[in-house]
Protein backbone atom coordinates (compact mmCIF):
# COMPACT_ATOMS: atom_id res chain seq x y z
CA UNK A 1 0.00 0.00 0.00
CA UNK A 2 2.85 2.43 0.81
CA UNK A 3 4.42 1.72 -2.57
CA UNK A 4 1.13 2.55 -4.30
CA UNK A 5 0.73 5.82 -2.37
CA UNK A 6 4.29 6.91 -3.21
CA UNK A 7 3.76 5.98 -6.87
CA UNK A 8 0.53 7.98 -6.95
CA UNK A 9 2.31 11.04 -5.59
CA UNK A 10 5.11 10.73 -8.15
CA UNK A 11 2.62 10.32 -10.97
CA UNK A 12 0.61 13.29 -9.74
CA UNK A 13 3.65 15.57 -9.89
CA UNK A 14 4.93 14.21 -13.19
CA UNK A 15 1.60 14.50 -14.98
CA UNK A 16 0.16 17.72 -13.59
CA UNK A 17 0.48 19.37 -17.02
CA UNK A 18 -0.93 16.35 -18.83
CA UNK A 19 -3.99 16.32 -16.60
CA UNK A 20 -4.28 20.12 -16.74
CA UNK A 21 -5.62 21.38 -13.39
CA UNK A 22 -6.66 17.94 -12.19
CA UNK A 23 -5.03 16.12 -9.28
CA UNK A 24 -4.33 12.39 -9.42
CA UNK A 25 -6.42 10.75 -6.68
CA UNK A 26 -6.15 7.04 -7.60
CA UNK A 27 -3.88 4.88 -9.73
CA UNK A 28 -4.00 1.18 -10.60
CA UNK A 29 -0.95 -0.20 -12.39
CA UNK A 30 -1.52 -3.97 -11.93
CA UNK A 31 2.11 -4.60 -10.93
CA UNK A 32 1.44 -6.39 -7.62
CA UNK A 33 1.26 -9.82 -9.26
CA UNK A 34 -2.23 -10.57 -7.99
CA UNK A 35 -5.50 -8.74 -8.52
CA UNK A 36 -6.31 -6.42 -5.61
CA UNK A 37 -9.60 -7.77 -4.24
CA UNK A 38 -10.04 -4.64 -2.14
CA UNK A 39 -10.67 -2.90 -5.45
CA UNK A 40 -11.83 -5.51 -7.96
CA UNK A 41 -14.55 -8.15 -8.22
CA UNK A 42 -14.15 -10.96 -10.78
CA UNK A 43 -17.49 -11.75 -12.33
CA UNK A 44 -18.49 -15.40 -12.71
CA UNK A 45 -21.58 -16.04 -14.82
CA UNK A 46 -22.80 -17.25 -18.18
CA UNK A 47 -25.96 -15.17 -18.46
CA UNK A 48 -25.02 -13.36 -21.67
CA UNK A 49 -24.86 -9.89 -20.10
CA UNK A 50 -28.38 -9.06 -21.23
CA UNK A 51 -27.03 -8.92 -24.79
CA UNK A 52 -27.10 -12.59 -25.86
CA UNK A 53 -23.33 -12.81 -25.49
CA UNK A 54 -21.75 -16.23 -25.93
CA UNK A 55 -19.05 -16.32 -23.25
CA UNK A 56 -18.96 -17.68 -19.72
CA UNK A 57 -17.15 -15.16 -17.53
CA UNK A 58 -14.90 -16.94 -15.04
CA UNK A 59 -11.72 -16.60 -12.99
CA UNK A 60 -9.59 -18.26 -15.65
CA UNK A 61 -10.37 -15.39 -18.01
CA UNK A 62 -8.79 -12.85 -15.64
CA UNK A 63 -5.11 -12.69 -14.70
CA UNK A 64 -2.21 -10.33 -14.15
CA UNK A 65 0.86 -10.77 -16.30
CA UNK A 66 3.10 -9.37 -19.00
CA UNK A 67 1.91 -8.17 -22.39
CA UNK A 68 4.09 -10.25 -24.77
CA UNK A 69 5.47 -7.47 -26.98
CA UNK A 70 6.25 -4.74 -24.45
CA UNK A 71 6.60 -6.76 -21.25
CA UNK A 72 4.25 -4.32 -19.50
CA UNK A 73 2.55 -5.80 -16.45
CA UNK A 74 -1.17 -5.68 -17.16
CA UNK A 75 -4.62 -6.83 -16.24
CA UNK A 76 -5.31 -9.44 -18.92
CA UNK A 77 -8.83 -10.41 -19.97
CA UNK A 78 -8.72 -13.45 -22.26
CA UNK A 79 -11.40 -14.97 -24.51
CA UNK A 80 -10.94 -18.66 -25.32
CA UNK A 81 -12.97 -20.95 -27.57
CA UNK A 82 -13.70 -23.95 -25.35
CA UNK A 83 -16.56 -25.92 -23.82
CA UNK A 84 -17.33 -24.59 -20.34
CA UNK A 85 -20.53 -25.08 -18.28
CA UNK A 86 -22.74 -25.24 -21.34
CA UNK A 87 -21.02 -22.37 -23.17
CA UNK A 88 -18.71 -22.53 -26.19
CA UNK A 89 -16.17 -20.00 -24.90
CA UNK A 90 -14.85 -18.34 -21.76
CA UNK A 91 -13.67 -14.80 -21.08
CA UNK A 92 -12.98 -12.24 -18.34
CA UNK A 93 -14.83 -9.35 -16.77
CA UNK A 94 -14.00 -7.32 -13.65
CA UNK A 95 -15.79 -4.52 -11.82
CA UNK A 96 -15.15 -2.32 -8.79
CA UNK A 97 -18.76 -2.16 -7.54
CA UNK A 98 -19.01 -1.28 -3.87
CA UNK A 99 -15.24 -0.99 -3.55
CA UNK A 100 -13.85 1.72 -5.82
CA UNK A 101 -16.22 4.40 -7.11
CA UNK A 102 -16.11 8.11 -7.82
CA UNK A 103 -18.16 11.11 -8.93
CA UNK A 104 -16.85 13.50 -11.60
CA UNK A 105 -13.30 13.97 -12.77
CA UNK A 106 -11.05 12.59 -15.46
CA UNK A 107 -10.42 8.88 -15.92
CA UNK A 108 -7.63 7.61 -18.19
CA UNK A 109 -6.94 4.00 -19.14
CA UNK A 110 -4.06 2.66 -21.22
CA UNK A 111 -5.37 -0.36 -23.11
CA UNK A 112 -4.24 -2.72 -25.85
CA UNK A 113 -7.33 -4.01 -27.61
CA UNK A 114 -7.50 -7.43 -29.29
CA UNK A 115 -8.19 -8.00 -32.96
CA UNK A 116 -11.99 -7.92 -32.86
CA UNK A 117 -12.73 -9.20 -36.38
CA UNK A 118 -15.06 -10.87 -36.21
CA UNK A 119 -16.99 -11.30 -32.99
CA UNK A 120 -15.02 -9.86 -30.07
CA UNK A 121 -16.49 -6.97 -28.07
CA UNK A 122 -13.97 -5.34 -25.69
CA UNK A 123 -15.30 -2.55 -23.46
CA UNK A 124 -14.19 -0.16 -20.73
CA UNK A 125 -17.13 1.50 -18.98
CA UNK A 126 -18.88 2.41 -15.74
CA UNK A 127 -22.27 2.25 -14.03
CA UNK A 128 -23.92 3.89 -11.04
CA UNK A 129 -22.82 2.37 -7.74
CA UNK A 130 -26.50 2.21 -6.73
CA UNK A 131 -26.93 -0.71 -9.14
CA UNK A 132 -27.88 -3.11 -6.34
CA UNK A 133 -30.59 -0.74 -5.11
CA UNK A 134 -32.22 0.42 -8.36
CA UNK A 135 -30.88 -1.96 -11.04
CA UNK A 136 -30.23 -1.22 -14.69
CA UNK A 137 -31.01 1.13 -16.43
CA UNK A 138 -31.99 3.38 -13.51
CA UNK A 139 -28.42 3.33 -12.22
CA UNK A 140 -27.14 4.81 -15.49
CA UNK A 141 -24.46 3.35 -17.77
CA UNK A 142 -21.56 5.17 -19.44
CA UNK A 143 -19.65 3.22 -22.09
CA UNK A 144 -16.29 4.95 -22.38
CA UNK A 145 -15.21 2.76 -25.27
CA UNK A 146 -16.57 -0.28 -27.11
CA UNK A 147 -15.12 -1.95 -30.19
CA UNK A 148 -16.25 -4.72 -32.54
CA UNK A 149 -19.62 -3.40 -33.72
CA UNK A 150 -21.26 -5.02 -36.72
CA UNK A 151 -21.41 -1.67 -38.57
CA UNK A 152 -17.66 -1.96 -39.23
CA UNK A 153 -17.81 -5.43 -40.78
CA UNK A 154 -18.70 -4.51 -44.35
CA UNK A 155 -16.29 -1.57 -44.38
CA UNK A 156 -13.36 -3.53 -43.02
CA UNK A 157 -12.71 -0.90 -40.37
CA UNK A 158 -13.04 -2.94 -37.19
CA UNK A 159 -9.55 -1.99 -36.04
CA UNK A 160 -10.46 1.72 -36.27
CA UNK A 161 -14.23 1.84 -35.60
CA UNK A 162 -15.37 2.39 -32.00
CA UNK A 163 -17.93 4.28 -29.95
CA UNK A 164 -18.88 5.84 -26.64
CA UNK A 165 -22.42 5.69 -25.26
CA UNK A 166 -24.79 6.50 -22.42
CA UNK A 167 -27.92 4.67 -21.29
CA UNK A 168 -30.55 5.52 -18.67
CA UNK A 169 -34.23 4.81 -18.19
CA UNK A 170 -37.10 3.45 -16.16
CA UNK A 171 -36.98 -0.18 -17.29
CA UNK A 172 -35.08 -2.51 -19.63
CA UNK A 173 -37.60 -1.79 -22.41
CA UNK A 174 -37.80 1.97 -21.71
CA UNK A 175 -34.23 3.20 -22.14
CA UNK A 176 -32.85 6.51 -23.44
CA UNK A 177 -29.56 5.92 -25.23
CA UNK A 178 -26.96 8.08 -26.93
CA UNK A 179 -24.24 6.25 -28.87
CA UNK A 180 -21.67 8.20 -30.89
CA UNK A 181 -19.21 6.33 -33.10
CA UNK A 182 -15.99 7.26 -34.85
CA UNK A 183 -13.67 5.78 -37.46
CA UNK A 184 -10.10 6.69 -36.60
CA UNK A 185 -7.31 7.44 -39.07
CA UNK A 186 -5.04 4.79 -37.56
CA UNK A 187 -5.43 1.32 -36.07
CA UNK A 188 -6.42 1.00 -32.43
CA UNK A 189 -5.67 -2.72 -32.33
CA UNK A 190 -1.92 -2.64 -32.80
CA UNK A 191 -0.44 -1.38 -29.52
CA UNK A 192 -1.51 0.47 -26.38
CA UNK A 193 -3.80 3.50 -26.64
CA UNK A 194 -5.06 5.87 -23.94
CA UNK A 195 -8.78 6.38 -23.54
CA UNK A 196 -9.93 9.44 -21.58
CA UNK A 197 -13.28 10.52 -20.18
CA UNK A 198 -13.82 13.95 -18.63
CA UNK A 199 -16.96 13.94 -16.50
CA UNK A 200 -18.34 17.14 -14.98
CA UNK A 201 -21.72 18.00 -13.40
CA UNK A 202 -22.86 19.37 -16.78
CA UNK A 203 -21.19 17.24 -19.47
CA UNK A 204 -19.30 14.10 -20.48
CA UNK A 205 -16.55 14.11 -23.12
CA UNK A 206 -14.46 11.16 -24.34
CA UNK A 207 -11.10 11.21 -26.12
CA UNK A 208 -8.69 8.79 -27.79
CA UNK A 209 -4.96 9.44 -27.32
CA UNK A 210 -5.81 12.95 -26.10
CA UNK A 211 -2.24 14.05 -25.34
CA UNK A 212 -0.60 12.43 -28.38
CA UNK A 213 -3.28 13.57 -30.84
CA UNK A 214 -5.08 16.64 -29.46
CA UNK A 215 -6.21 17.48 -32.98
CA UNK A 216 -8.65 14.56 -32.90
CA UNK A 217 -11.00 16.23 -30.45
CA UNK A 218 -13.73 14.40 -28.52
CA UNK A 219 -15.32 11.34 -30.12
CA UNK A 220 -18.26 11.60 -27.71
CA UNK A 221 -19.97 14.59 -26.11
CA UNK A 222 -23.16 14.75 -24.07
CA UNK A 223 -24.73 17.48 -21.99
CA UNK A 224 -26.08 16.31 -18.64
CA UNK A 225 -29.43 18.01 -18.77
CA UNK A 226 -32.08 18.04 -16.01
CA UNK A 227 -35.50 16.50 -16.59
CA UNK A 228 -38.74 16.52 -14.62
CA UNK A 229 -38.85 12.73 -14.90
CA UNK A 230 -36.25 11.52 -12.39
CA UNK A 231 -35.64 8.25 -14.25
CA UNK A 232 -34.44 10.21 -17.30
CA UNK A 233 -32.81 13.14 -15.50
CA UNK A 234 -29.25 12.90 -16.84
CA UNK A 235 -27.99 15.58 -14.47
CA UNK A 236 -29.31 13.58 -11.53
CA UNK A 237 -28.53 10.03 -12.67
CA UNK A 238 -25.04 10.86 -13.98
CA UNK A 239 -24.24 13.03 -10.97
CA UNK A 240 -23.79 10.09 -8.59
CA UNK A 241 -20.91 7.71 -7.76
CA UNK A 242 -19.95 5.26 -10.51
CA UNK A 243 -17.85 2.10 -10.44
CA UNK A 244 -15.55 0.81 -13.19
CA UNK A 245 -16.04 -2.21 -15.46
CA UNK A 246 -13.70 -3.83 -17.99
CA UNK A 247 -14.63 -6.87 -20.04
CA UNK A 248 -14.03 -8.82 -23.23
CA UNK A 249 -17.36 -10.10 -24.52
CA UNK A 250 -17.79 -12.65 -27.33
CA UNK A 251 -20.62 -12.30 -29.83
CA UNK A 252 -24.07 -11.01 -28.98
CA UNK A 253 -26.15 -8.06 -30.06
CA UNK A 254 -23.27 -5.62 -30.55
CA UNK A 255 -21.30 -7.67 -33.11
CA UNK A 256 -24.53 -9.29 -34.29
CA UNK A 257 -23.06 -12.81 -34.07
CA UNK A 258 -24.93 -15.47 -32.11
CA UNK A 259 -23.01 -18.65 -32.94
CA UNK A 260 -19.49 -19.60 -31.92
CA UNK A 261 -18.87 -20.66 -35.52
CA UNK A 262 -19.15 -17.01 -36.55
CA UNK A 263 -16.47 -15.84 -34.10
CA UNK A 264 -13.56 -15.78 -36.53
CA UNK A 265 -11.46 -13.76 -34.07
CA UNK A 266 -10.95 -16.96 -32.04
CA UNK A 267 -10.27 -19.27 -34.99
CA UNK A 268 -6.51 -19.23 -34.41
CA UNK A 269 -6.54 -19.30 -30.61
CA UNK A 270 -7.34 -17.19 -27.59
CA UNK A 271 -7.33 -13.39 -27.77
CA UNK A 272 -6.64 -10.94 -24.93
CA UNK A 273 -7.35 -7.38 -23.90
CA UNK A 274 -4.47 -5.81 -21.91
CA UNK A 275 -4.97 -2.93 -19.46
CA UNK A 276 -1.66 -1.33 -18.46
CA UNK A 277 -3.07 1.19 -15.99
CA UNK A 278 -6.14 3.18 -14.93
CA UNK A 279 -5.94 6.65 -13.35
CA UNK A 280 -8.56 8.94 -11.83
CA UNK A 281 -8.00 12.70 -11.53
CA UNK A 282 -10.23 15.26 -9.86
CA UNK A 283 -10.44 18.98 -9.26
CA UNK A 284 -10.70 20.77 -5.94
CA UNK A 285 -11.49 18.77 -2.83
CA UNK A 286 -11.26 15.29 -4.34
CA UNK A 287 -12.27 13.58 -1.10
CA UNK A 288 -15.79 14.95 -1.49
CA UNK A 289 -16.42 12.86 -4.57
CA UNK A 290 -14.07 9.89 -4.45
CA UNK A 291 -14.14 6.67 -2.41
CA UNK A 292 -10.91 4.69 -2.17
CA UNK A 293 -10.55 0.97 -1.41
CA UNK A 294 -9.46 1.82 2.14
CA UNK A 295 -12.55 3.92 2.89
CA UNK A 296 -14.53 2.86 5.94
CA UNK A 297 -17.65 2.04 3.93
CA UNK A 298 -15.86 -0.09 1.32
CA UNK A 299 -17.17 -3.65 1.11
CA UNK A 300 -14.89 -6.35 2.46
CA UNK A 301 -13.85 -8.85 -0.24
CA UNK A 302 -15.58 -11.79 1.38
CA UNK A 303 -18.84 -9.84 1.57
CA UNK A 304 -18.73 -8.36 -1.92
CA UNK A 305 -21.36 -9.29 -4.47
CA UNK A 306 -19.06 -9.08 -7.47
CA UNK A 307 -21.51 -10.27 -10.13
CA UNK A 308 -23.89 -7.77 -11.64
CA UNK A 309 -26.32 -10.65 -11.95
CA UNK A 310 -28.86 -11.14 -9.13
CA UNK A 311 -29.31 -14.81 -8.29
CA UNK A 312 -32.50 -16.80 -8.71
CA UNK A 313 -33.57 -19.24 -6.03
CA UNK A 314 -34.83 -22.73 -6.86
CA UNK A 315 -38.45 -21.58 -6.52
CA UNK A 316 -40.49 -22.46 -9.62
CA UNK A 317 -41.58 -19.42 -11.63
CA UNK A 318 -39.37 -16.90 -9.83
CA UNK A 319 -38.44 -13.90 -12.00
CA UNK A 320 -35.51 -11.47 -11.83
CA UNK A 321 -34.13 -8.65 -14.00
CA UNK A 322 -30.43 -9.11 -14.77
CA UNK A 323 -28.60 -6.42 -16.73
CA UNK A 324 -31.80 -5.46 -18.50
CA UNK A 325 -32.89 -9.03 -19.27
CA UNK A 326 -35.94 -10.65 -17.66
CA UNK A 327 -35.24 -14.24 -16.52
CA UNK A 328 -37.55 -16.92 -15.13
CA UNK A 329 -36.96 -20.27 -13.45
CA UNK A 330 -38.64 -23.35 -14.90
CA UNK A 331 -37.66 -26.63 -13.27
CA UNK A 332 -33.87 -27.09 -13.16
CA UNK A 333 -33.08 -24.24 -15.58
CA UNK A 334 -33.31 -20.46 -15.87
CA UNK A 335 -34.68 -19.09 -19.14
CA UNK A 336 -34.94 -15.75 -20.91
CA UNK A 337 -38.41 -14.59 -21.93
CA UNK A 338 -37.60 -15.91 -25.43
CA UNK A 339 -36.92 -19.40 -24.08
CA UNK A 340 -33.11 -19.42 -24.15
CA UNK A 341 -31.45 -21.37 -21.32
CA UNK A 342 -28.94 -19.20 -19.44
CA UNK A 343 -28.08 -21.50 -16.53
Amino acid sequence: MKRRIVLALVLAMAMVNQAQDYTLVWNEDFTDGVLDTKVWNIEVNGDGGGNNELQYYCEKGVLLGAEPTTGKQCLILTATKEEYLGKKCTSGRVNSKGKLYYTFGRIDARIKFPKTANGLWPAFWQMGNNFDQVGWPKCGETDIIEMGHQNAFSKGTQDRFFNGAMHVGRAWNAVWSDAQDATWSYSLQDTFHIVTMIWTPTSIDMYMDKEAHPENGAYFHADLEPNDDADYNRQLVFGKPNFIIANLAVGGNFPGIYSIDGITALSNGAQSMYIDWIRIYQKGDANQSFVSPSASDAIEPEKAQGNLTPALSSREGEKVLRNGQLLIRRGEHVYTITGQIVE
